[in-house]
């Protein structure tokens, strides 16, 4: 397990409660204004050596990433939770470029859930019969390393207009058994407030759309983002689901934990998608960790992903039977609420597929052996048959 370093003195100014009063600072040098943030986030090979002293590996990533790679882009918030003197910091790993993403491994692809494939308008993505996925935007807050979009993200075109998203919102109206709408991209929290309200209220126009999720990393990356003003905006348009994305205990910081529950007391459903990533959170006792806290701020742990086989990003993912290794560990250890379901979304856009640890030991009619999370054989006898 990692440890959880201490936040620096010179750093709470960063990571503290987005409700603390404001220290004196002017208005275009204010760090808990998210647009500040975004404006001050790292995005050059320059800016990042200058910030951070880099390994070879990095520096040869982020080198290539400037010149042909998924961008870099790292909040100043987001940045002053990495550990500078350990290049295996799990905030480190997960933002700053490698050398090893320029490698190919058996089994990557460029679009590993095959969403181009399934587009069925511009921007609009349908795997499944009662649900589409919207891409509003290419730009977040910061650019994962392990993202699965890496193929369009940073592209340069920001947020979709809604005369560009016009077909999609014409195809899931004259589809109605499409009830749920998840919105992503990109980012659509790091888009400003009044593109983000006339997109959702586009959305709700449609009367068959039930509900609408919010894919987003901003509560990790840019909690101060999760502003009253914001969910005071949103609010109009419940049932509106936030789908986030922590992945390591050190992201749960008092300013994440703010925007977690300023959200929950807003009424949005919180629910997390974590990724298991080898060398950041791969291990029972890490994620036990990040799941209680979560559920300490009312966000639900969802799904425990594989990670996508994304072309570059082998020396990141783990193999299957690591992350059921770990579900045995965890089941029995955690309340229900706090148990993600382990997920694989199979290559090609095939669809989710969740996978558990095997518990059936023995089969016969009329009788199930199954094993307990200590170990034990119980036998469970059916019902007599009528």
């Amino acid at each position: 397990m990692r440890s959880v370093a201490v936040v620096p003195a010179r750093r709470l100014a960063l990571v503290r409660s987005p409700d603390a009063s404001p220290a004196p600072t002017s208005p275009r040098k204010n760090p808990r204004d998210w647009r500040w943030q975004v404006r001050n986030a790292i995005t050059t090979t320059a800016a990042l050596a200058s910030a951070l002293p880099l390994t070879d590996g990095e520096r040869e990533g982020a080198a290539r990433a400037a010149r042909e790679g998924l961008p870099i882009a790292i909040t100043p918030y987001y940045f002053s939770l990495i550990d500078k003197s350990d290049p295996r910091c799990p905030i480190r790993m997960q933002c700053v470029p490698d050398r090893r993403e320029s490698l190919t491994t058996p089994g990557d692809l460029e679009d590993p859930l095959g969403e181009v494939a399934h587009e069925v308008a511009p921007h609009l993505v349908q795997r499944y019969p009662d649900r589409v996925l919207l891409l509003a935007t290419d730009r977040c807050a910061v650019y994962c390393r392990f993202c699965t979009r890496s193929r369009m993200v940073g592209d340069g075109g920001g947020a979709r207009s809604l005369e560009a998203l016009g077909p999609a919102f014409e195809y899931i109206a004259s589809h109605p058994e499409i009830r749920d709408v998840i919105v992503s991209g990109g980012d659509p929290l790091a888009m400003a407030t009044s593109r983000l309200v006339a997109l959702l209220a586009r959305i709700r126009s449609i009367p068959s759309v039930e509900t609408i999720r919010l894919a987003t990393r901003v509560p990790v990356t840019l909690p101060m983002r999760i502003t009253r003003e914001l969910v005071q905006a949103l609010r109009p348009y419940h049932p509106l689901w936030v789908m986030t994305h922590f992945n390591s205990p050190k992201e749960l910081t008092p300013a994440a934990e703010t925007a977690c529950k300023r959200l929950a007391d807003a009424g949005f459903p919180v629910m997390n998608q974590t990724v298991l990533l080898r060398g950041i959170n791969d291990d029972a006792k890490t994620l036990e960790e990040l799941f209680r806290g979560l559920v300490r701020v009312r966000v639900r742990p969802y799904y425990l992903l594989q990670a996508d086989p994304v072309r570059g990003t082998g020396h990141l993912r783990t193999p299957l039977a690591a992350g059921i290794a770990i579900m045995e560990q965890l089941q029995g250890r955690l309340s229900g609420i706090a148990l993600p379901k382990l997920i694989c979304d199979t290559p090609g856009g095939k669809g989710k597929v969740p996978l558990v640890p095997e518990y059936v030991v023995k089969r016969e009619k009329g009788s199930t052996t199954l094993r307990t999370f200590r170990g034990e054989d119980v036998v469970y006898l059916d019902p007599p048959s009528d």
